[in-house]
């Protein structure tokens, strides 16, 4: 994932990928059938599984202050596995160009990430249902409205600091000052 990052997409051959791996050319192909499936593996496993399974652990019940945990929780782990990498000039736009390439290239991985968006929408919803059911936040909101304004500030973060490395303490910040508008 390191190689994709910094090099793009395009530009990581499969000897690359060897060197990268320390695995020959034929132990490579024995796992995977093409580069493609390594680079959709990759893909899979740093942003479609880690979301799904945070996802996963919102309670049925829960409301903004739980959505918002389960967020950070797939952050952290996104952030978690960018700093693995020794090259720490990976930042949004490396991540973002990474992104907008796989979804052009590969459908079937960006109707896996709408259906992932879909979840993550419906579970705001709820979320903030919930908790205008329980009077912890305004009745007079737009419920769908509010709810997409939630995964935007996720979808849309950019710190713009100069920094390299992606903070995500300011998403979480950001979550809960928005929270703390919606509350009565």
């Amino acid at each position: 994932m390191e190689l994709y990052a910094t090099k793009g997409y395009q530009n990581v051959s499969i000897t690359d990928l060897q060197f990268a791996l320390d695995m020959g050319r034929g132990t490579l192909y024995y796992y995977f059938k093409d580069q493609d499936e390594i680079f959709l593996t990759c893909m899979e496993r740093y942003f479609l599984e880690p979301k799904q399974r945070a996802l996963n652990t919102m309670p049925e019940n829960g409301g903004v202050d739980e959505m918002i945990a389960t967020m950070m929780t797939y952050l952290r782990s996104l952030e978690e596995a960018l700093l693995t990498f020794d090259n720490k000039a990976i930042n949004t736009s490396n991540v973002n160009n990474l992104m907008f390439t796989a979804y052009s290239k590969f459908p079937s991985l960006h109707r896996k990430a709408q259906r992932l968006a879909l979840k993550e929408l419906e579970l705001w919803r709820k979320a903030i249902y919930n908790d205008q059911r329980a009077d912890k936040i305004r009745r007079d909101i737009d419920r769908d409205q509010i709810a997409l304004m939630c995964t935007h500030i996720k979808d849309t973060y950019d710190n713009g600091l100069g920094q390299t490395q992606m903070d995500f303490s300011l998403l979480e910040k950001t979550y809960s000052e928005f929270h703390k508008l919606l509350k009565k």
